[in-house]
């Protein structure tokens, strides 16, 4: 269980011209957790960001870090608790890499030695080779830019990360390492974190919790992303959520259920009984392996000639779901795109273990789908009682 770190209550931020940016928010962001803020354009979600660390103030309401009113603390102290980042990572173009991620903790009174080797070593945490230390932003890529400016608002080690779409601005390659990288590091590090994005699949699959806003910041719905797929409050949400929100559910259930069946598995050095042994009426095709046990592709079983595999002439098996770690999400992904409907699962080395076919993978649905809404069911028939 997560404690409440920041305490947003009943903020309202209202300009001189009569625009309401935040309407009458109120939300308790976690301690250790990625909280996300997601809606359309124009719901607020920056405006709140910058709320919490004052560089936009409210017009009404109180924000709360650790219990205390953030009014209370000088803003530039308040400030450098906080780490910040945002779109194409802000960083100082006349300054080197080494430099930029040293900015605070110079600010904060180490020495140029001291701030450095902070540095240094916080470039290796977010995955930054030290032969970067010495060149310039503009000598960097998007993804390398944006790893100096995490790198940098985690300079001070600050309890709090606020975080304005900084992934957005890099190609969808680029943003998923990015995406896990975070995650990586709010494991190692457990950091307070509040993210903004326009993103539904980013939000899903870094918060911890997400508050969906509508136009004119007003919170629709406050709930961990498994909750807000399954259960969206009302039409807006369901709406923003998209038409596909059924199959990003599935990213939460585990693949650890499934049957795989190890019979339609064949070795490229298998022999003439082998392959026939594991020839069935029910498995059209054979997933061929290396020596090594991985997986090689598929064929049927009257192609395969005892010791004469040709590997070129397989069908390719895709992109397989690591057993048990995957989501039943990834393994339907593997099994429509197989050329045989079958999805093809291995261990932790990349060996196969195993093969799944769509019709296992829906029944394995369905039935998550059940024990999922068992509660669901449960809570209703109470209120329908009471």
């Amino acid at each position: 269980m997560f404690g409440v770190l920041i305490r947003i209550d009943s903020v309202t931020k209202r300009y001189p011209d009569g625009t309401v940016a935040v309407d009458r928010l109120s939300l308790e962001i976690p301690d250790r957790s990625i909280t996300v803020l997601v809606g359309p354009s124009g719901c607020g979600k920056t405006t709140t960001l910058r709320m919490i660390n004052r560089m936009v103030e409210p017009s009404a309401g109180t924000i709360l870090l650790d219990g205390a009113d953030i009014r209370q603390r000088p803003v530039n102290d308040l400030r450098r608790s906080m780490g910040y980042v945002i779109q194409h990572a802000g960083l100082f173009q006349h300054r080197t890499i080494v430099d930029n991620i040293a900015t605070v903790p110079r600010l904060l009174g180490r020495s140029k030695s001291e701030a450095r080797a902070r540095a240094r070593e916080l470039m290796e945490r977010v995955g930054l080779d030290a032969s970067l230390a010495r060149r310039y932003p503009y000598q960097l890529s998007g993804g390398q830019q944006q790893r100096v400016g995490v790198a940098r608002a985690l300079a001070a080690d600050p309890p709090v990360l606020l975080m304005d779409e900084p992934f957005s601005a890099v190609d969808p390659v680029v943003r998923k390492g990015l995406q896990d990288e975070l995650l990586r590091l709010q494991d190692e590090l457990g950091k307070t974190i509040v993210f903004v994005t326009h993103d539904i699949d980013e939000a899903v699959k870094l918060g911890t919790m997400v508050a969906v806003l509508r136009t004119g910041g007003r919170l629709a719905q406050f709930a961990p992303p498994a909750e807000l797929l399954s259960n969206p409050a009302d039409p807006f949400v369901e709406d923003f959520l998209g038409a596909d929100r059924g199959i990003r559910r599935l990213s939460f259930f585990s693949s650890a259920g499934l049957e795989l069946l190890t019979t339609p598995v064949v070795a490229i050095d298998a022999t003439a009984e082998q392959i026939a042994a594991r020839s069935t009426s029910g498995t059209p095709y054979l997933l061929v392996t290396g020596v090594d046990g991985k997986p090689l592709g598929w064929a049927e079983p009257h192609d395969l000639t005892a010791g004469q595999v040709r590997p070129e002439r397989l069908l390719p098996c895709g992109r397989p779901f690591a057993a048990g770690t995957d989501s039943l999400r990834a393994a339907l992904d593997c099994a429509v795109l197989s050329p045989t409907g079958w999805a093809v699962a291995v261990d932790g080395e990349g060996r196969a273990a195993g093969v799944v076919s769509q019709q296992s993978i829906a029944e394995a649905i369905r039935g998550a789908h059940a024990r999922d809404t068992k509660p669901v069911r449960a809570e209703a028939a109470q209120r329908a009682a009471r």
